[in-house]
């Protein structure tokens, strides 16, 4: 994952929870580096690391962090930095959502070395939709969880996200249902 990942996790600690508790979270990750470039790939077992040591060090569970980090990465790191391309999806919540597919391909001219997940949408109702989530990471469901609840926000609706399949079941990939008011 680029570096803006990292560095986002980090803002997302020490907004909430200060400089010392990221000194703690990085200290138990075993990642020794000290600040992360944007525009650098690093490993993604970087990445991992610091979301489980995050878990332990603030008592939450993997699952609440991930989550957390999603809505983070919409609200502050892609409305303050990439503004633009959010605005661009579409004027409201479910047009995003629709156009999602093609999202990470005006993000790719940002980041050209970027391995994006791939977007489905199926199902499309008035007020809800199936979003098919493919990834060759695994275990970031929450994390698009957070994404999904992060762009609701963003577009002032409530939603409700319901998994309905998943790769820990047997899928090939994860399908959220959505519905919002």
């Amino acid at each position: 994952m680029y570096g803006i990942v990292n560095k986002a996790i980090e803002e997302l600690v020490i907004a909430n929870f200060g400089h010392d508790k990221w000194n703690a979270i990085k200290k138990r990750s075993g990642i020794d580096i000290d600040f992360f470039i944007s525009n650098e790939p690093y490993d993604d077992d970087v990445t991992y690391q610091l979301a489980s040591a995050a878990a332990i060090e603030t008592g939450l569970t993997i699952s609440e962090v991930l989550i957390s980090f999603g809505e983070w990465w919409i609200l502050k790191t892609g409305k303050e930095k990439y503004g633009y391309l959010l605005e661009s999806g579409g004027e409201n919540y479910k047009d995003f959502l629709i156009n999602l597919p093609l999202f990470h391909n005006r993000v790719m001219m940002i980041y050209p070395r970027l391995t994006p997940p791939e977007f489905k949408i199926s199902n499309i109702e008035e007020k809800s939709l199936h979003v098919h989530y493919y990834s060759k990471r695994i275990g970031l469901q929450d994390f698009v969880k957070g994404l999904l609840q992060g762009l609701a926000t963003f577009y002032s609706c409530k939603v409700q996200l319901n998994l309905l399949e998943s790769r820990e079941d047997n899928s090939d990939h994860e399908i959220f249902h959505v519905a919002w008011e």
